[in-house]
């Protein structure tokens, strides 16, 4: 039972910080590890999917405004025009690849968000950002791994 509540911590963690809200789910990754409580494996395929989920939260928001308009939203909620017809060009003029990087702290989130406004297609999506956040994620098993 405690393997299912810590793949339980694992994914809500990992798909909040997915998400536009602030939080990080690195650290309830190398921690779950480092206790040993539950499979490595598991807790990896768990973090990857659920990480990936919240970035599909990001894209839906962003494909609702591209649908609706950013008029739609309550004032507190519209993100500023400027700063999005910024991130649209950036996207734009790095396609994407750029989704690959999905998984970084600051602007990854962001992004996500914006190849929801710019009609990404969401099967390519899911897959770039898998990819993206699996590898990262990878990466933090295969560091821990290493030091233990």
């Amino acid at each position: 039972m405690e393997a299912f509540w810590s793949l339980a911590g694992m994914a809500g963690a990992a798909f909040v910080a997915a998400t536009l809200l602030p939080a990080q789910s690195e650290a309830v990754f190398l921690g779950l590890l480092a206790a040993r409580s539950v499979d490595p494996l598991a807790l990896f395929l768990v973090a990857s999917l659920a990480n990936t989920a919240g970035s599909v939260v990001n894209w839906w928001l962003g494909s609702l405004i591209a649908r609706h308009g950013v008029e739609k939203l309550p004032r507190r909620m519209r993100p500023d025009p400027r700063r999005l017809e910024q991130a649209q060009g950036w996207f734009a003029r790095f396609g994407w690849p750029s989704l690959l990087f999905a998984w970084l702290p600051i602007g990854g989130d962001p992004l996500t968000f914006v190849a929801g406004t710019l009609n990404y297609p969401l099967i390519r999506f899911v897959g770039l950002v898998l990819a993206g956040k699996a590898a990262r994620y990878a990466m933090i098993w295969a560091g821990w791994v290493s030091l233990t």
